[in-house]
């Protein structure tokens, strides 16, 4: 049996308001004033310093698998806030509701958008699911969280077409007949937040005409059975945690961040390398630099002994 969710009437009124909307458009505003500003600054500080400079060696940072967008992983290891919102009461009570009691956040990430008119991010629905073991259309939420004012840029959502085919890529001109009405911009100031049916028809609108930085965490059944590429990937590993933000978390908690679950765990997973000749080129200019800072440090211990002595 689910454990129970406490929730006073108005955050109950919201539950029913966000499951109601899920269930009929596939997407669903969030109240404001989710986080506190303390809240959101520290999430934006430390989101910040990932993007300062590209993860490397001994040295956190950003991946870079596409030109536009400079991705940070594991974001539930930066700041206490986003634990806060991935375990915020009313986000946990309707994706249970929503998803079923099984649920669990599998995936926290996020991204810098840099500025385009290029159409790089098409139309789509999310494929994640093993569609040859999985002969239905299993429930996936995800929570939708930005971090810098988006006034252009935006997640935009077609409403309705969730749940109805399996995942998949669509062409511009398969939503050229869709009503403007059901089209929805999920323009906002830093701190909007929204849950989606990833079954649905989306995309990130162009032009990005200022960079946008937005976290996504995801939400499903993860005894559901995953599609190769992200079993190779690993990409719905076991959540990574900072202990020093878990120090006060129910069975509720511990079960939707997959306390013990090894569903998705890999031993000795080795993620593939799609830069190998190139990697091993910088790993051998790095090895001569550090043999060179080693070679200069006792020429230069050396001559400042010889001075001293004089």
């Amino acid at each position: 049996m689910p454990l129970a969710i406490e929730l006073n009437a108005p955050a109950r009124r919201d539950a029913d308001r966000l499951v109601t909307e899920l269930e009929s458009d596939g997407l669903t505003q969030l109240p404001e004033g989710l986080l506190s500003a303390e809240q959101l600054a520290g999430m934006q500080r430390a989101f910040a310093a990932r993007l300062r400079r590209q993860r490397w060696n001994d040295i956190d940072g950003y991946e870079k698998t596409e030109r536009l967008r400079h991705m940070v992983q594991d974001v539930l290891t930066l700041d206490q806030g986003f634990v806060d919102l991935a375990l915020h009461p009313l986000i946990k009570e309707a994706v249970r509701r929503y998803v079923g009691a099984s649920v669990a956040l599998v995936e926290a990430k996020g991204w810098k958008t840099l500025p385009t008119r290029r159409d790089f991010h098409g139309w789509h629905g999310d494929s994640w699911y093993d569609q040859r073991q999985v002969d239905y259309i299993p429930r996936e939420i995800k929570l939708g969280f930005y971090l810098t004012d988006v006034r252009s840029g935006a997640f935009t959502y077609v409403k309705g077409t969730h749940g109805q085919t399996a995942p998949r890529l669509y062409r511009a001109a398969d939503v050229l007949d869709v009503p403007p009405e059901r089209i929805a911009q999920m323009l906002g100031a830093a701190g909007t937040a929204f849950l989606f049916d990833t079954s649905g028809v989306h995309r990130q609108s162009i032009p990005v005409l200022e960079e946008r930085q937005a976290i996504f965490l995801t939400y499903h059944d993860p005894h559901v059975p995953l599609q190769q590429e992200d079993v190779e990937y690993y990409r719905y590993h076991p959540l990574l945690l900072n202990a020093a933000f878990l120090g006060d978390l129910s069975d509720v908690d511990q079960r939707l961040l997959g306390f013990g679950d090894k569903t998705n765990y890999v031993p000795a997973h080795e993620r593939h390398n799609r830069y190998r000749c190139f990697a091993g080129c910088m790993r051998a200019a790095f090895n001569a630099r550090v043999f060179v800072g080693e070679c200069w440090s006792r020429w230069w211990g050396r001559i400042k002994r010889l001075f001293g002595r004089r």
